[in-house]
């Protein structure tokens, strides 16, 4: 069973495009709900079928080991705002989790009691305009982006935008939380901060954050709701889901 230590974040990775064993993908096909089978035929494209088969199986394969629950029999519930969470009858375990996906890479977060968003992004998927800048941010955040130019706009573009998704997802309220109600501030001295609009009733030391670079094409972000001076340790594994696993190297660019 996996141990998992109040002051842990286990973070797992995997790369879909790397798994095309078809006895292990019939594996993730048997571990499926009723549902998320029907969800994954209705999927178009082969490329997108094979990501949701993979995520889906990450998280039945991950969550059984905490559980020590067999991977077809967790059960999941949501919230009124969609946002998953594990159903663990008869358990003192309180575990959170989130998961995120795109373009050639899928991350699963896991804690323990603590509210957790993690989001990546593909940073090559498209190009950046201004009217989408001045759409998912506050006016702190678009003066900063529109004070850069270039390369160095589309990496901070995409820095803002995984910090936003994952504090959004985190607080499980998904986009009903108005995105220009809160600011990131990005310090070149590797520090993250966040400020709150007052309708927003949150308190920046509540919260805790990470912006990774898990490839030279991705990144990633971590938001934690987090007990007051708790020092958290991230433990990071690339995963084959029901097959294999091996510590992985994730350069860490900021954190709160």
């Amino acid at each position: 069973m996996e141990q998992l230590s109040k002051n842990e974040i286990h973070l797992w990775f995997v790369f879909p495009d790397e798994i095309q064993d078809t006895t292990l993908l019939s594996e993730y096909q048997q571990v499926l709900s009723p549902e998320e089978k029907q969800q994954w035929q209705r999927f178009h494209f082969e490329k997108h079928r094979h990501l949701y088969l993979v995520a889906r199986a990450l998280v039945r394969a991950i969550l059984s080991r905490y559980t020590a629950i067999p991977p077809k029999l967790l059960e999941f519930s949501k919230n009124k705002y969609g946002k998953p969470e594990l159903m663990v009858p008869d358990s003192t375990i309180s575990l959170c989790f989130n998961l995120s996906h795109t373009e050639g890479l899928i991350i699963l977060g896991v804690t323990l009691n603590q509210k957790i968003g993690v989001d990546v992004e593909d940073t090559e998927r498209k190009n950046i305009s201004a009217l989408e800048l001045k759409k998912f941010f506050s006016s702190q955040e678009f003066d900063d982006l529109q004070n850069l130019s270039g390369k160095e706009q589309g990496i901070r573009f995409f820095d803002y935008w995984t910090l936003k998704e994952s504090y959004i997802k985190a607080c499980g309220m998904g986009l009903s939380l108005p995105l220009d109600q809160f600011s990131f501030h990005i310090s070149g001295k590797g520090s993250l901060q966040i400020s709150f609009a007052p309708a927003l009733h949150d308190d920046p030391r509540r919260w805790q954050f990470w912006l990774l670079a898990p490839t030279v094409q991705h990144r990633a972000a971590l938001s934690l709701q987090s007990d007051p001076g708790t020092e958290y340790k991230l433990l990071i594994r690339k995963a084959t889901p029901l097959n294999s696993e091996q510590p992985f190297s994730c350069p860490i660019l900021n954190t709160s």
